[in-house]
């Protein structure tokens, strides 16, 4: 079983300027107007490609605050054969992959794609968001993490 060598809540208080200039890039996307359950579904997908269980949590998490939907939170893991994506989900969702494993770069079909559905600026604030969500990976593996709980149910 794995374990916690630190905690999310340790790495503010260890790199103060680190985490506020890391946090600073995250929100960059959403301040330039990109839709937030569009880069919720972005930060799960390149969050689960990268086995970061803290960031999938976290992501799933914010994505239902912001009522993006179960099932397709559920499916973005498999997203190609879930009818519930959008063609711009399905052209961030591709761009994401693309950026996240960098198995040959992205090739021009998957930015093509992209580039129908994101304005020139749209495409560098997504790049943006899929770039800062892979260094949080990097960080919340490398440092086991531990998930967020779900917040406890109040009664009606």
């Amino acid at each position: 079983m794995s374990h916690a060598r630190s905690e999310y809540k340790d790495f503010r208080s260890l790199a103060p300027e680190l985490y506020d200039a890391i946090l600073a890039v995250s929100q960059q996307a959403a301040k330039a107007g990109l839709d937030k359950q569009l880069l919720e579904l972005i930060k799960i997908r390149a969050s689960q490609i990268n086995g970061c269980a803290f960031c999938v949590q976290h992501h799933v998490l914010l994505a239902e605050k912001l009522g993006v939907s179960a099932d397709k939170i559920n499916l973005v893991v498999a997203w190609r054969e879930a009818p519930q994506f959008s063609p711009r989900e399905r052209a961030a969702l591709a761009f994401t992959e693309a950026l996240t494993t960098l198995q040959g770069g992205v090739d021009d079909e998957v930015y093509a794609e992209a580039r129908a559905e994101f304005s020139e600026t749209e495409l560098v604030f997504l790049t943006s968001a899929v770039g800062v969500i892979n260094l949080w990976n990097r960080y919340g593996v490398a440092f086991r993490w531990t998930p967020p709980e779900r917040p406890a149910r109040t009664a009606p």
